[in-house]
Parts: C-alpha cells; sequence; structure tokens
C-alpha cells in the first residue's frame, strides 16, 4: 500500500490529524508533531513548499497491519514469512513517482527539517536508499541525509552495512537513489537488515505488491509509487555529517561522511514530504519492529520460539525479551547466542518460558525474580561488536562500537 493508500484508508478509520495552519520547516514542525504524539498527521500548509507533508505514518503497529492487510497480531508472523521467502516485484507499466522529473535541482525547494536547534543542518530522516552491490546485488536502507548545499548532503552510512560496504567496494562514484514517502512495505523491508545478498524490495513485495520502475537516469529500479525520489550519487570525498539526535534520544556525533550529490529529483502531482522525528516513537518503531522478526527467525533455528519484543526502555533496539518453549536444559543458553545472532546490535536479551507474557514487564521481572540465579544463568559476553547509537559503548572514529553484552536466562532450571 502506497502513502495515498494508506492516508485514505486510516482517514476513513479517524486516526489522521490535520494541521491547517502554516508551520515553519525549522524546528516549528516538528514540534507539533511531538506535541500530538507522533499520531499520522498531514500539515497542508508548510512554509515554501506547495504540496503537503506527512507525518507519523509509521508510528504505531497498526499501521503496518493496515498498510499489509492483517490483523496486528499476525504482524510479525508476516515480516517472518516474507524474510524467509522474498518474491522479485514486478516492473510496473507507469511509474506515479516520475510524472514530474526535474532536472535542474535545488534541495531548498524541498521541505526538509531542521528538527533541533543543535542539528548539524536540515535532515531528510524518511529516505530509503537503493543501491547495487557489485557482489550482493541490490540493498535498500533507511540512511539520514543531512543538507549541506543546493544540491548536497552528507549521508551517514553504518560501518559494515550494505550501503557502507557497496560504496567502499565502488571506490568511485556509487549510483543512489532516495525514496521519500515510499510505500510502507517498502519502509518495513528497508528496515529489517536481512543477510547479506538478500533483497529488501522483494521481502517487500512478499509483505505486499510492490511494483518497482526503472530510474530516470540511474541503472537502478525503485518503489514505482513512491511520493519523491532523489536521483544522484554517493562521492569517495567526506564531510561533516551530525550532531543529530538518534534513536537513544542522545546526541550522535559529527563523522566524516560521504557526499550525497543529487543529480534530479522525480515526484508524483502534489508530492506528499514524509517527516519522521529522531529518536520519537515512530523512530523507534521502525527501527524495532523488523528486529523482532530476525530475531525470531534465528531463535526458532535452535528451539520452538513464541514471542519476541524489543521493549521500549531499550529504545526498541538494545533490549529484547524472547519467550520459548524449552525443550532441553541448553535452550535458554542457545536461544541468547541466537538472538544476537539475530540482531547483533543488541545489548541485553532476557529468556523467559511461554507462561511468560513478554509483552508485560511486569510478568517479566517477576520471572527474573524468581527463575534466574546469577551464577548459574548469566551469560556475558565481553568486547563485541555493538550499536553505535549506545553512548556508554566505546567509539573509536573510522571502528566498529564495542560493547560489552549480557543475556538472562529466566526460564524454569530444568533440574
Amino acid at each position: 500500500m502506497d502513502v495515498r493508500g494508506f492516508l485514505a484508508a486510516a482517514e476513513a478509520r479517524g486516526w489522521v490529524r490535520h494541521v491547517s495552519a502554516t508551520v515553519d520547516r525549522r524546528l516549528e514542525l516538528a514540534r507539533v508533531v511531538h506535541a500530538l504524539g507522533e499520531e499520522p498527521t498531514i500539515f497542508d500548509s508548510v512554509g515554501g513548499w506547495p504540496g503537503k507533508v506527512v507525518a507519523g505514518l509509521c508510528s504505531r503497529r497498526r499501521n503496518f497491519a493496515l498498510a499489509l492487510g492483517v490483523h496486528e497480531e499476525d504482524l510479525l508472523g508476516a515480516m517472518v514469512a516474507a524474510l524467509r521467502r522474498p518474491i522479485q516485484p514486478k516492473r510496473a507499466a507507469k511509474a506515479p513517482c516520475q510524472e514530474i522529473v526535474i532536472e535542474d535541482v535545488d534541495l531548498d525547494q524541498l521541505p526538509i527539517l531542521t528538527h533541533f536547534p543543535q542539528d548539524g543542518g536540515p535532515y531528510v530522516t524518511a529516505g530509503i536508499a537503493i543501491v547495487y552491490d557489485r557482489e550482493l546485488g541490490r540493498n535498500v536502507a533507511f540512511h539520514r541525509l543531512m543538507q549541506v548545499g543546493p544540491r548536497t548532503f552528507t549521508a551517514r552510512l553504518v560501518e559494515g552495512r550494505g550501503t557502507h560496504s557497496a560504496w567502499r567496494k565502488a571506490q568511485g562514484n556509487l549510483s543512489m537513489a532516495v525514496c521519500i514517502g515510499a510505500p510502507l512495505p517498502a519502509q518495513l523491508a528497508a528496515a529489517m537488515s536481512p543477510a547479506p545478498g538478500v533483497d529488501e524490495l522483494a521481502i517487500a513485495n512478499a509483505l505486499a505488491p510492490t511494483p518497482t520502475v526503472p530510474a530516470v537516469g540511474l541503472d537502478l529500479d525503485i518503489p514505482a509509487e513512491s511520493e519523491i525520489v532523489l536521483e544522484g550519487h554517493l562521492t569517495q570525498e567526506l564531510g561533516d555529517e551530525g550532531p543529530f539526535v538518534d534513536l537513544t534520544q542522545t546526541r550522535d556525533f559529527v563523522r566524516q561522511q560521504p557526499f550525497f550529490v543529487v543529480e534530479r529529483i522525480t515526484h508524483r502531482r502534489n508530492p506528499i514530504y514524509q517527516a519522521l522525528l529522531p529518536g520519537g516513537r515512530e523512530h523507534r518503531l521502525l527501527m524495532g519492529m523488523p528486529r523482532e522478526c530476525t530475531i525470531y527467525d534465528a531463535v526458532s533455528r535452535v528451539c520452538p520460539c513464541r514471542d519476541i519484543v524489543l521493549t521500549p526502555g531499550g529504545t526498541r533496539c538494545l533490549h529484547a525479551v524472547v519467550r520459548i518453549t524449552k525443550s532441553s536444559p541448553s535452550d535458554g543458553r542457545a536461544a541468547i547466542e541466537a538472538a544476537f545472532r539475530g540482531h547483533p546490535s543488541l545489548k541485553h536479551v532476557i529468556v523467559v518460558d511461554d507462561d511468560v507474557d513478554a509483552r508485560s514487564m511486569g510478568e517479566v521481572g517477576w520471572a527474573v525474580a524468581t527463575r534466574f540465579q546469577a551464577d548459574r544463568d548469566l551469560l556475558l559476553l565481553e568486547d563485541q561488536p555493538g550499536s553505535s547509537l549506545d553512548p556508554s559503548a566505546r567509539h573509536v572514529p573510522g571502528q566498529k562500537t564495542r560493547t560489552a553484552k549480557m543475556g538472562l536466562d529466566a526460564t524454569i532450571h530444568w533440574e
């Protein structure tokens, strides 16, 4: 389902708010999004932009369930099924995202938001980037873009991930398209981080039909029903990126990152620009929920997995609760190790029995209190690759973040 289809369906259910007053893209719009609780909101008048701005598209599980045509409780199963059985998308006969083509690029014409006063600049935060790795094929992922000129951003590429690897292999410029307001299945798939070589747009198409179309000037296929597409290339030249308030609601530091030079912009008629508040509920859910299915997939390979929850207190990224049906003495520890494989940025994991509601922190705490013994059930892993979003970890510029990881086996002792 594309953005317009979702908004129409959500509007019919009374989920959408409207702001008719003119708001400023610098600081004011972000404040309004926060004040309204990040619910789906359409801004009819944003200074200097002839179209609309929408925020809060990805702020609730029910939004994704609506977009995929499934019940909310079936979301995890739908994501796992798509991850395991991707389906290559079909090329569309027409491309709504290319109804207007702009060769004379001026990024100031887009309503790119400045979210916080200390930000390094205006940021695109809801764009999914598409590149082609010469060894692994297409890669699709979210990347924040800090505007530094009328045609140029600095793009945050997480070291070792798909886009970064493709960029390093390119040695010269790397073609990249960034879709703003992509169909919701494409956004969900872009956040999943599947195994290298797995095509995220094929995952999106397995979630719900997501046709593609060739970009106007790049040898890349893109979601045909996107609202706005930035076509350009990543250079090997680096510039400052940041500061930026990230997932943990702490300020990420300034890094040297590659420039993304925009060669053309294509968009639908009356385009809708998608905004996403950094560090907010939408950001955390979009980052966390897709990781639940990769953890589920990994744990299911070692023991029966019943549920996965990335907790709000762990910013939907760093802390997980895994619910299993235990059938051997080693299942608890095996589930811990598998969870870390399924989500390499995970820092802490608690494994509970299937009589515990993994979504109730009260029940999880009870399981830790009554079933866990630290000298027997604690797994401590030192000096592990960790998340760059964790301010307490060890950060060395140009190197992977290092951290300690902890797993708690809060299942009933086998004996």
